[in-house]
């Protein structure tokens, strides 16, 4: 399961990024808007890295003014994170899942709000677009939906979305298929809609749509412990850590 998902993770990047080689490492360069990319192992690459490879890396994106940020798997590449460490970065760890056939039964979302797929041409598409990044505090870039629009109609992208009755987004979220493998991410509820079981209800939303599409592996990263419990009522399960890597916060 791993390998593939390690295949999927050097995959899934190349449709929006360029990738640079740095020996053990591929730096993804995004081309457009979006939300930036980042560093990991090349593929098949499982053996140590010299921290002189993460700050040629750090170096690079630097230079491009993108985020030092790297991410892998613990297990699959053991050896990075201390050369990640070394380098002066903090590393977080998230629970890696990957959906198996054991749901459990979902509550129905709140009678006010619809849960649907978004479409490239749906008048919503914008309204959908924007609701993770408000969830975060940040607006969309200009051309964000209608780069979200072509990666629909070009099959990279899926996405869901949760309505209130004003037609609104108030959560939604993507899965990215690459062959039969799927990640679901970006899943966002806008502040004042939260602690209603809007994020959980489009996961599986993504999820029907992902198994309706054939899809094989449907996999996420939890931000922690307490998000993993409310992702195993859909079904997924823990197996591996995802561990990601960026400079520590500066003092205000």
């Amino acid at each position: 399961m791993l390998t593939r998902l390690e295949s999927y993770y050097d995959s899934v990047p190349r449709s929006a990024a360029r990738a640079e080689d740095f020996g053990p490492l591929t730096l993804f360069v995004r081309e457009g808007t979006g939300w930036p990319y980042y560093a990991r192992p090349a593929l098949g690459h499982t053996g140590a890295v010299d921290v002189g490879a993460v700050d040629a890396v750090r170096a690079r994106q630097r230079e491009l003014g993108i985020p030092e940020a790297f991410e892998w798997v613990a297990e699959t590449t053991p050896g990075l994170r201390a050369a990640v460490e070394a380098s002066g970065l903090v590393v977080h760890a998230h629970p890696l899942m990957v959906l198996t056939d054991d749901a459990d039964a979902l509550p129905s979302p709140p009678r006010d709000v619809t849960v649907r797929m978004v479409g490239s041409a749906d008048p919503a598409l914008e309204s959908a677009v924007a609701a993770p990044y408000a969830a975060f505090g940040a607006a969309p870039a200009p051309g964000a939906a209608a780069q979200v629009a072509a990666r629909i109609d070009a099959g990279l992208t899926r996405l869901a979305a949760a309505f209130d009755s004003s037609g609104t987004a108030l959560a939604a979220g993507q899965h990215q298929p690459v062959g039969p493998v799927t990640e679901v991410v970006g899943v966002g509820t806008r502040p004042e809609s939260r602690r209603r079981g809007l994020g959980l209800a489009v996961t599986a939303a993504l999820v029907e749509d992902a198994r309706a599409q054939g899809v094989a592996t449907v996999f996420l990263t939890a931000s922690d412990d307490s998000v993993a419990r409310l992702y195993a009522r859909l079904g997924f399960r823990t197996v591996g850590t995802a561990l990601i890597a960026e400079p520590a916060e500066q003092p205000a």
